[in-house]
């Protein structure tokens, strides 16, 4: 079997709808049948990757430790969208995991190389 590139795109914040948990649960699905993943966060989907967030005050569980389980399944690429950062005041230094900050081109660069885009 031939390995496919999967992108999985998130665009969305992490609490409030089920949109960022899914992608997620996508990302390792698609990694559990080995295949190649990688996640790019763009817009407010920078959002979930900010350190010690708490859901409790809004009776979810914490997005992190969903997050934290991405290196288990081998998802070891992840990439922001440096502006998205820049937008909402945040540094790499404010978030869960190691991240790859790509620029506009970049991202552009990494969506035409990649088999299949997934946008949550």
């Amino acid at each position: 079997m031939t390995r496919k590139h999967f992108l999985v795109v998130c665009r969305r914040p992490p609490y409030g709808e089920s949109f960022a948990r899914e992608a997620i649960d996508v990302a390792m699905a698609a990694a559990a049948f080995d295949q190649q993943v990688a996640l790019l966060f763009l817009g407010d989907g920078v959002l979930q990757l900010i350190n010690r967030q708490d859901g409790a005050a809004i009776s979810q569980k914490s997005f992190e430790k969903q997050l934290s389980a991405l290196p288990l399944y081998d998802v070891n690429t992840i990439y922001i969208d440096s502006d998205a950062l820049d937008k909402r005041k945040l540094s790499a230094s404010d978030l869960s995991l190691p991240v790859t900050l790509l620029n506009r081109d970049e991202i552009t660069a990494l969506l035409s190389r990649s088999d299949f885009a997934l946008n949550f």
